[in-house]
Order: C-alpha cells, then sequence, then structure tokens
C-alpha cells in the first residue's frame, strides 16, 4: 500500500560503556577547569621532585658505590654492578633477625595500642556535651603531636628514671621495694616505644575520626533516641557503622607502615644496654648507610623495607575489597 511508509534505515549507535569520548570535549573541559589543574600544579610539582625524582637513587641499592673525588653522576653510573649482593649481604649477616624482630615487635605493639585509641578518644569526645569542656580536652589531647621528639623523649626518660614520677608513685603505693630502671631493661623498651607513639600521636589521629563523625546525619541519633536506644546503642549501631570506612582506609595504611617503627623515638630513647632490643630498620639503614659509609647497602636495606610495605598495602587493601567492599583504591 501506498500509505505504508518506508522505514528509514535504523542507525547503530554503540552501548553506552562503550561510546568513545570526544577529543573536543576532553580539551573544553579542561580549559573549563585550567584553574583547578593551575591550583594542583605546585602539588604535582613537590610530588615529582621529592617522590619520583628521588627513585633513580634506589640504582645504588644493586652497585658497590662509594664516594670519591669526582663527580657523583661520573661515579654512580660507573661503578661496579653487583646486583641482589647486598641484599643478599643483609639476609645472611646475622643482623636481620634482630632487626626485624625489633622493628615488627614495636610496630605491632604500636598498632595493637595506637589504632584503636583514637577512634576511643573520638567518641569520648563526641560525647561530651559541655561546648567549652570538650574543646578544650580536644586541644589538651592533640597538643603532644606538636612536641619534638627530642623535648617527648627527654620526658619520658625523666618520667621513667629511678626517681622519676612513676618510680615514685609505684614505690609510694608499696608495689615495688626498690625503683625499676625502665629503660635500662631490654624487654621493656618495645613497651616503651609502642605506649610512648600511642600518647604523642592518640590525639591528632583522632581529628580524623572525629571528622567522619561530623558528617554522620543528626536525625539518625533523634531516631534512635525516640526509639529508646541509650548512648552506648546509638555508638554501637549509629556512631561506629557510620566512620566504618575511615576506619578500614586508615588501617590499610597503618598496615602498610608495619615496618615504619619510627627512628627519632628509637635513637633518642635507645641506648647500649637495650641496644638488642631498640635497633630497627631505620636506625640501622641510619648507622650502616651513613655513619658507615655503606651507602649502597643502606639504599637496599631501605629498597627491602618499601617493597614489604608495598606488597602488604597491596594484599590488606585486596582483603580488605573483598570482605567489606571497602578499599582505598
Amino acid at each position: 500500500m501506498e500509505s505504508i511508509m518506508k522505514a528509514e534505515p535504523s542507525k547503530s549507535v554503540p552501548p553506552k560503556g562503550k561510546r568513545g569520548i570526544s577529543k573536543t570535549s576532553v580539551w573544553a573541559r579542561l580549559k573549563e577547569q585550567r584553574l583547578l589543574y593551575v591550583l594542583m600544579l605546585p602539588a604535582l610539582i613537590v610530588t615529582l621532585l621529592f617522590s619520583y625524582v628521588p627513585m633513580f637513587g634506589l640504582y645504588m641499592a644493586f652497585i658497590n658505590y662509594s664516594p670519591g673525588g669526582g663527580s657523583f653522576f661520573g661515579q654512580f653510573f660507573t661503578t661496579e654492578f653487583v646486583g641482589l649482593e647486598w641484599f643478599n649481604y643483609f639476609f645472611t649477616n646475622g643482623d636481620f633477625y634482630r632487626v626485624m624482630r625489633n622493628t615488627l615487635a614495636q610496630s605491632f605493639l604500636s598498632l595493637l595500642f595506637g589504632f584503636p585509641m583514637p577512634i576511643i578518644l573520638a567518641l569520648m569526645i563526641n560525647e561530651l556535651r559541655n561546648g567549652w569542656f570538650k574543646k578544650t580536652f580536644q586541644t589538651v589531647s592533640y597538643m603532644p603531636h606538636f612536641i619534638s621528639w627530642v623535648i617527648a623523649a627527654n620526658i619520658i626518660i625523666t618520667v621513667l628514671s629511678s626517681g622519676g614520677v612513676l618510680n615514685n608513685i609505684l614505690t609510694g603505693l608499696g608495689f615495688i621495694d626498690e625503683p625499676i630502671q625502665f629503660m635500662q631493661k631490654g624487654p621493656l623498651f618495645w613497651w616503651i616505644i609502642a605506649i610512648s607513639n600511642t600518647w604523642k600521636d592518640m590525639g591528632f589521629n583522632a581529628i580524623m575520626y572525629l571528622a567522619a563523625i561530623s558528617a554522620i546525619n543528626p536525625e539518625l541519633y533523634e531516631v534512635a533516641r525516640v526509639d529508646g536506644a541509650s548512648r552506648l546503642k546509638q555508638i554501637l549501631h549509629i556512631t561506629l557503622p557510620s566512620i566504618k570506612p575511615t576506619v578500614i582506609i586508615l588501617a590499610i595504611l597503618a598496615v602498610g607502615g608495619i615496618l615504619n617503627a619510627g627512628f627519632d623515638q628509637q635513637f633518642l630513647l635507645q641506648n647500649n644496654t637495650v641496644l638488642q632490643y631498640s635497633e630497627v630498620i631505620d636506625t640501622y639503614t641510619y648507622k650502616y648507610g651513613l655513619q658507615n659509609g655503606m651507602f649502597s647497602y643502606g639504599a637496599a636495606v631501605g629498597l627491602f623495607k618499601s617493597v614489604v610495605a608495598f606488597i602488604l598495602v597491596l594484599s590488606v587493601n585486596t582483603m580488605a575489597k573483598k570482605m567489606n567492599e571497602q578499599s582505598l583504591f
């Protein structure tokens, strides 16, 4: 029939997920957001200069570098290539077990005390109702973070000395008859480092959890109160589940830095009597790499620590993504 019109051939439309991005739109978006990219430029330059450019120095871990009178680059690229010899030396020279034991022990204890305490402190601060007292308590809690480890180490040594506050309290209460030489006992050094790290950083770390708590919808608490939920149940069923993503992300970063036991606190608090328990990877690298002039050996030990940390971050991130659908990337 003539009234029947011929249908026009339909144009094939690519699936939504396979449509290409127009180059014009990309350039238009870049032009539109150019000020945002300009703001990013300083951070990008700093990251390149201090995070990526120094990576060429990792080559030092695979050569037998020794500074001499010539130019740095001339010696750096003409020094004998030794491959994995420095790594093998680190694993077999007898120091590996001691250094790794101390690093892992101090890191695990610091993680055991230092990870939950900021969460608990943030919950406590959030439950305070007096505004003036709440602000004062929060300010006092994160002030130790801004004290340098030089001052903090002297405070800790003074408090734990034979005539210090702690020994005086224990002696006065009759718990001990003679002062305890805390800084002379190797096994106690791990606990001193863990508790010191927790005291110094828990107030500052609690700020991130307080920020996450402040983003929770207040109506959830109002509904819970109407239903008769106590403040403890509100914490368990509203606050903690709401900050769960933040907790998981920070847990991934904390596990990734498990070999970062620290340098300042160990270096300032250690002494010859506890050296078998205080030597960690960072102090070990400093002593051999800089003080003893074994630059390639120090670079190899540092690279080993970085590789292990990278593997830990990937592993924990994958596990968290499969178990809770929350991950860093």
